[in-house]
């Protein structure tokens, strides 16, 4: 058995309607991808039985990737624009489209994945970055401590 589920687009906060069976493995909803995981359309398979385990006839899918307003196999703001306070805010770059549904920016639900019985963490680092190998005192020259350039024979020219 199915049911509508809901989702609010990062961009905008359209409001979006996917049928989805009982059993829910939801991460996270972002404006962009998760590295390492796959993404299908809306339109294909991407639920798991109630078991958690994947269908052999269906997409080994970890997210589904809309484009707001615009994607198929979805209903596309439910509640006939009737949306709460909290979407948009006075953030005009986040209000919805006034021409139609949504602004057009592909968003991201992502599902949780397993490696070995382990959740699998997005946000791991595949590299480390250095952020700064030049081996230069980053600062300006100057006493080295406390009572450095204190005495007349410590002076480096400056006042004192």
């Amino acid at each position: 058995m199915s049911y509508p589920v809901t989702y609010y687009c990062p961009h905008c906060g359209t409001l979006v309607a996917l049928e989805r069976e009982g059993y829910l493995a939801d991460k996270s909803v972002t404006p962009y991808p998760l590295e390492g995981w796959t993404y299908v359309a809306p339109t294909e398979p991407f639920d798991a039985d109630e078991s958690g385990e994947s269908d052999e006839s269906e997409a080994a899918a970890d997210g589904v990737r809309f484009v707001c307003g615009e994607s198929d196999g979805v209903e596309w703001d439910p509640h006939d624009g009737v949306r709460g306070t909290d979407v948009g805010g006075d953030e005009p770059y986040r209000e919805p489209d006034a021409g139609g549904v949504g602004c057009g920016e592909p968003f991201y639900l992502s599902f949780v994945r397993y490696d070995e019985g382990r959740e699998v963490d997005p946000s791991a680092e595949t590299e480390l970055v250095e952020i700064d190998p030049d081996p230069r005192p980053s600062g300006p020259r100057g006493p080295s401590g406390p009572g450095a350039g204190s005495g007349p024979g410590d002076s480096d020219g400056g006042f004192w």
